[in-house]
């Protein structure tokens, strides 16, 4: 282990006055054993649906891909799959929810090795770093993304970034292919990420890294190009609809909750200790999204119930309407900081962020 990793210090989150989180978990403990035995088949029948539509269309694609409406349709629906696998399938599958048992869940995590995103690193970052320090600064992966982007206000400006709102629009849909192509090999290799502060990868995740980004390409533009006897440029030309298709909709899932205007990104002190208890934090760099319906229930995985996810991260998101109106009523009780927007709403907030962070804060602009 380097000594960077030996040297890493944790935030740690202030003591509270007084928790009602406890009065909130024991309500969450008594909804999970109360709709359990309604809502075990529809967690396990979604197990199996979304993975069986995703390869049922790349099947479909080998079979028939010659017809360009046909492929191009499938490999949209096939980055539209990858999403809604992320959402109902393989989240639920890193925190153990899906199946009793945890190896189950985790070759399950594997299926996303299989869409082209390395599961090691993703959980890792996922658990150990956005979960446990959401919006903090040098911790929080989700959050660290990319040079060419300051969501963060106090992080480093660079001159580029006055125009971030400008040309970031323009970039967001390469968002998975920097995932795949880039991202997931930095946090392999560049000591200098977040990802490697507090773990040492093992040898043989560098093994799987290569064997299944091979598998991966292989499946979705080699073995088109082979079997269907198409060009380079068509398959290449499929397989990146696919991508812009899954980027687009990752993101309009994925920026919502954390990082716009309405949330704040506290700083740990000079000793490593955050501003606020560790439920003030997570309520103060998260919110929901409006809306309950069969849609963002089923197909959705109940995305929009954020703040539950992040209380409650060994609970099935199955579960996160009746124990958010659990929070809704407890909010009101403690006068805590509860939010929850429109999705318009939420994605305009977080442009307002990338607009506001171009440029150090000046109180003169802001106020003219």
């Amino acid at each position: 282990m380097s000594t960077d990793i030996l040297k890493a210090k944790k935030p740690y989150f202030a003591k509270a006055a007084e928790d009602p989180f406890l009065l909130l978990r024991a309500e969450a403990k008594e909804i999970v054993t109360r709709l359990r035995p309604k809502r075990r088949n529809e967690i396990l029948f979604k197990a199996f649906l979304f993975p069986f539509a995703y390869f049922f269309f790349w099947m479909l694609a080998l079979l028939y891909g010659t017809n360009p409406w046909l492929l191009f349709g499938c490999y949209f629906f096939m980055g539209i799959l990858i999403v809604l696998n992320y959402l109902n399938v393989i989240h639920d599958t890193v925190h153990h929810t899906i199946f009793k048992s945890r190896r189950m869940n985790d070759r399950y995590t594997c299926l996303f090795d299989l869409m082209g995103a390395n599961s090691f690193i993703w959980k890792t970052r996922h658990i150990r770093y956005h979960h446990n320090y959401p919006n903090v600064d040098g911790w929080d992966t989700d959050i660290d993304q990319s040079a060419l982007v300051r969501i963060v206000p106090h992080s480093k400006l660079s001159s580029f970034h006055k125009y971030q709102h400008i040309y970031l629009p323009f970039i967001y849909p390469l968002f998975l292919f920097n995932w795949l192509l880039v991202r997931d090999f930095k946090d392999f290799f560049s000591k200098r990420r977040t990802v490697q502060k507090l773990i040492k990868i093992p040898p043989v995740e560098y093994l799987k890294l290569f064997v299944f980004k091979a598998a991966f390409f292989v499946s979705v533009i080699v073995l088109p190009k082979i079997i269907l006897g198409i060009s380079w440029l068509m398959a290449l030309s499929a397989f990146c609809v696919m991508v812009f298709s899954a980027s687009i909709f990752a993101l309009i899932v994925l920026l919502p909750p954390h990082a716009n205007t309405t949330s704040e990104f506290p700083m740990p002190d000079s000793e490593k200790k955050l501003p606020y208890s560790w439920l003030l934090h997570m309520l103060k760099t998260t919110n929901d999204v409006n809306g309950e319906s069969w849609f963002t229930r089923f197909v959705m995985g109940n995305y929009n119930y954020h703040i539950v996810h992040h209380l409650f991260p060994n609970i099935h998101h199955a579960y996160y309407p009746e124990i958010t109106r659990a929070l809704r009523r407890l909010a009101a009780q403690y006068n805590l900081p509860y939010r929850s927007y429109p999705l318009g709403t939420s994605l305009m907030n977080h442009y307002r962020l990338l607009r506001q962070n171009r440029s150090d804060f000046d109180v003169w602009e802001e106020s003219m």
